[in-house]
Order: C-alpha cells, then structure tokens, then sequence
C-alpha cells in the first residue's frame, strides 16, 4: 500500500518540525528542566507524530490500492492508536 506523493512533502515538513522538538526536548533534559514541561513537550511530540501516521494512512485510504489487504489496513490503523 502506497501513499500519493503528494503527500510525501507535507509529511517530510512535519518530520522535520519533530525532529526540532526532539533537539528541544534533549536540551530539557540537559538543562534538568522541570518535569512537567519535558513531559508537556513529549506528549506534544507523541501527538505530533501520531498526527503524521494518520495523514498517510488517510492519504492511503482515500487513493486506495487495488491489491490493498484490509485486514492489513485495519492493523496499521490499529499500531496507531
């Protein structure tokens, strides 16, 4: 199962925006930040990242594969959630 590519830039900008969270959360920890603000930062990554799975298993979904296995869909799907 492919996804358009189309897709491919925005997801690429959005890796890169997480990739600049991950440096950011690294200099958190370096700075022994308090708690609360690493874990605020993590789960705004996680939820980045989340949001990356979903727009190509959307973009998947709505430019369907022939040969795409369902069940094979529905496991993806469930991995992200």
């Amino acid at each position: 199962m492919q996804f358009p590519a189309e897709t491919s830039e925005e997801v690429i900008k959005r890796l890169s925006r997480i990739e600049g969270q991950m440096r950011g959360l690294q200099r958190l920890v370096e700075e022994r930040s308090e708690c609360r603000d690493i874990v605020t930062q993590l789960a705004a990554a996680k939820g980045a990242l989340d949001r990356v799975g979903y727009k190509l298993m959307a973009a998947a979904m709505t430019n369907p594969d022939p040969a795409t296995d369902l069940e094979e869909l529905e496991k993806l799907f469930l991995k992200l959630s």
